[in-house]
């Protein structure tokens, strides 16, 4: 009987890991994932099962389904949202702008006025002031919120906003916040805040959706204003933890129609957090007259495309005299890496901008494993060196930049759902080139002979990182 027994599990597991095998093969969004997951599910299914229905799965299923269930209630609200924005679309989204509107699934609108916010004394300032002020509601969403001292002015300014009949719902993720004290979601629920962890897992068949992350730092206030960009909350983000230092970020706060961009975003997170469809104003603030264009891009392991690749690739692409790069996890996948080594044998002058210390020792070794390919094509290469760099921001030519959540590496391709406000203006990019230059003064430029001087067991180190890179 036991011998039996033992026959049949191995017969499920080994049939598990074939029918696996299929759903690695039919939607494995890259070729080598499917060729890896395939032998290791085929070969070695004991181990490779649970591995695969964690870190294996391509698109956040439960999140698809859920949009496709609440279409009916949505659609309705969001078609009278965009009859609203209607008067305010730019006349300008063609060629590559109409790319990007594509990708976003949202209109560019103009008539917005933009404010870059360098670090975090004034980022939090004007993310503390926009709370002050909201009359009606506030949503409010980061990745990770700590209890500490930068967490605790937080509490207390959304505790103050609820106390004075403000509407506030914090969302927060619940990987990204695993740490976050009960003391601080109860304190914040009894001043009549509406608290919420985007659980990546809900529900018994997600139940293994653990590799998916919600990136997004989201403010929206009253629907007029809206801020996103790189910062968390945590006072290492204010440049007070010894292991950092300094600590480089950039935000982006935005008035007028596009903010709705940003309170769509959320409003989808916060319908799948918690089955509500949340009452907020669709009427789009016209900023500025003679204001900017910018159109907001979500993305996420729920789209149907890899948004983020793409609307990388299409500003790389875009670029004919200037693509100016910064983020601090930089293991971009193969079509980035062709697209950026292109555009710099065209003649375009490509810079990446990377942190010289490590914060996640994995991605920092797999940067090396490409890099010597990038330098021959004459991509130039910065490591800043005062602290820590934690922004994402590109710069094309003197005509658009962007600001927002995005790394470029697979787990902000491929895992996580990410923000992006993109601007295609001058005086935008001509704020981003001059908030850039004052970087590149504090970094040193990698040449190729240094990279070639490493020992080999450091390049062979590189490389078996490089090779880890599509689960980190």
């Amino acid at each position: 009987m036991t011998a039996w027994l033992l026959g049949t599990a191995i017969f499920l597991i080994h049939t598990s890991g074939l029918l696996s095998a299929v759903v690695a093969l039919m939607s494995s969004r890259t070729s080598q994932g499917a060729i890896a997951w395939i032998i290791s599910l085929v070969s070695v299914p004991y181990l490779a099962l649970p591995a695969f229905w964690i870190f294996g799965r391509p698109r956040f299923y439960g999140y698809v389904s859920a949009r496709g269930e609440r279409d009916t209630v949505l659609r309705r609200v969001l078609e009278r949202y965009r009859a609203h924005v209607t008067p305010f679309l730019s006349s300008h989204s063609q060629g590559d702008l109409r790319a990007v509107e594509q990708l976003a699934l949202m209109p560019m609108t103009r008539g917005n006025r933009t404010q870059l916010l360098i670090d975090g004394e004034k980022t939090f300032e004007s993310l503390f002031a926009g709370i002050d002020a909201a009359e009606d509601y506030v949503l409010i969403q980061f990745f990770i919120v700590r209890h500490d001292a930068l967490g605790v002015r937080l509490k207390q300014h959304l505790q103050k906003a609820a106390e004075r009949g403000v509407r506030v719902y914090f969302l927060y993720d619940e990987i990204g916040s695993r740490k976050l004290k009960e003391g601080f979601i109860r304190d914040l629920c009894e001043a009549g805040v509406e608290v919420s962890a985007f659980h990546s897992s809900r529900g018994w068949r997600h139940r293994f959706q653990l590799n998916f992350r919600n990136h997004r730092k989201i403010l929206v206030v009253d629907g007029r204003e809206g801020w996103l960009g790189g910062f968390n909350v945590g006072v290492e983000y204010l440049g007070q933890n010894p292991r950092h230092g300094h600590w480089r970020d950039t935000h982006l706060k935005l008035m007028g129609p596009s903010v709705l961009g940003l309170q769509e975003a959320f409003w989808e997170d916060w319908h799948w957090a918690t089955g509500e469809v949340l009452s907020v104003s669709w009427d789009p603030q016209d900023a500025c007259e003679n204001g900017q264009n910018v159109v907001v891009v979500p993305s996420g392991p729920a789209d149907r495309q890899e948004t983020a690749s793409l609307l990388v690739q299409q500003a790389i692409h875009s670029a004919e005299q200037r693509l100016w790069v910064t983020s601090p996890y930089f293991v971009p996948d193969h079509s980035v890496l062709d697209a950026l080594r292109l555009a710099a044998m065209r003649g375009v002058d490509v810079r990446i901008m990377i942190p010289e210390r490590p914060d996640h020792l994995l991605v920092f070794l797999s940067a090396f494993a490409f890099l010597p390919d990038m330098l021959r094509a004459g991509i130039k290469v910065y490591r800043y060196q005062p602290g820590f760099l934690h922004q994402k921001v590109i710069l094309i030519d003197d005509a658009a930049a962007s600001v927002g959540t995005v790394n470029l590496d697979n787990r902000s391709f491929r895992l996580n759902f990410e923000i992006t406000a993109f601007v295609p203006d001058t005086r935008f990019a001509a704020e981003v080139e001059a908030m850039l230059e004052a970087d590149f003064l504090n970094c040193r430029q990698i040449n190729y002979e240094e990279l070639q001087q490493r020992p080999l067991w450091r390049k062979l180190v590189s490389r078996a990182a490089y090779l880890l890179s599509p689960i980190q």
